[in-house]
């Protein structure tokens, strides 16, 4: 939800005419952008990571050729949401969800205090890491790609990728590898442009509909709820109908593609907003931005659904939304937080 003292009501409901000038206007710019991360040295998005594992996970992601830092954060946002004191069913523990017995085995030592603890991510980042490179060696023979035979062995172990000469033919391992490989994406710091959104056009056509309607928290548009949202519900609604399925709350939102720099801002892509602009798990807000330095968004309590500026202090940075980058996103945070359940941190 949007900071009380950001601009109110800076453009009135309204206004088609002024987003089709900004789209058609922006996307024609948009023509000569390139696709992809780019190559070269793999770097972290800003903020992707929070700030207490940043240079934790940028060290030792480095450790081997199959991993690399933004591997290792999608590795462990897909277990724990980067959450220390996760607990899984099968008793895996910690932010990179060992259980006991891998972790006997392969825990390490990692910021060298003499002791290993599955519950520091000190210790479990490095870990993690450090296992996933042991597996690589594992496999190494096996047939197909490195990192992607790593990953099917930390989910169902070496001898089954070995026994079946690559990814083995499980539903869980298969969706393991895909989502991890496909997060790596939102979790790496582009190199160049990143392609433009294919959706884009429909999303931000649903939204400019929208304007005028008071918002509602926990908001999804039901009919019961007066066709109402709140900041997340809305870009959700949005992007569904185009048959994008993004999940539910601002903080995982941001992780549904690779992140554009200010200056490349798109229509179509979604922009967040933080208290604290070092950690993506800490976003509070997000609009869907339609150019010209504007958003449409959901703001607060007491507004309806309006333009706003996006250079505030508290503007947090941007993701360019991809299919496949939404599906690999869970429903329900990983970190705990149920899907009905927006913004984490309401402000009224």
């Amino acid at each position: 939800m949007r900071k009380a003292w950001v601009v109110g009501g800076a453009l009135a409901a309204g206004g088609t005419g002024f987003v089709t000038l900004l789209v058609v206007g922006t996307y024609m710019a948009a023509g000569s952008l390139a696709s992809g991360i780019g190559k070269g040295a793999v770097g972290l998005a800003k903020g992707a990571v929070p700030t207490a594992y940043q240079s934790i996970v940028q060290e030792w992601g480095n450790l081997c050729p199959a991993i690399n830092p933004a591997l290792l954060a999608a590795q462990l946002y897909q277990e724990s949401g980067f959450n220390p004191r996760a607990k899984s069913p099968a008793k895996a523990l910690g932010i990179a969800q060992f259980i006991p017995g891998t972790w006997a085995a392969h825990g390490v030592d990692g910021d060298g205090d003499g002791d290993r603890d599955i519950w520091d991510p000190k210790d479990a980042i490095p870990s993690a890491a450090s296992y996933d490179c042991s597996l690589a060696k594992y496999v190494k023979d096996a047939p197909g790609d490195q990192t992607k035979n790593m990953l099917a062995a930390y989910n169902a172990g070496a001898y089954a990728v070995i026994k079946y000469g690559g990814v083995p033919p499980y539903r869980e391992t298969q969706n393991y590898v895909k989502t991890i490989t496909t997060l790596e994406k939102s979790f790496a710091r582009p190199v160049g442009r990143v392609q433009p959104s294919q959706q884009a056009a429909g999303a931000i056509y649903f939204a400019q509909k929208k304007l005028g309607t008071p918002y509602l928290w926990g908001g999804n548009g039901t009919a019961d709820q007066g066709g109402r949202f709140d900041c997340s519900g809305l870009t959700l609604a949005a992007y569904r109908e185009v048959g994008v399925q993004l999940p539910r709350v601002a903080n995982d939102q941001y992780n549904a593609g690779p992140h554009p720099k200010r200056d490349e801002l798109l229509p179509g892509d979604l922009v967040f907003f933080s208290d604290d602009l070092t950690n993506s798990r800490a976003i509070r807000h997000v609009g869907i931005y339609v150019g010209g330095g504007y958003m449409i968004d959901a703001p607060r309590p007491g507004a309806v659904i309006r333009f706003d500026p996006v250079d505030t202090p508290d503007y947090f940075g941007a993701t360019r939304v991809t299919e496949d980058g939404a599906k690999a996103l869970p429903s329900t945070s990983p970190d705990g937080n149920p899907e009905g359940n927006p913004e984490r941190n309401p402000e009224v």
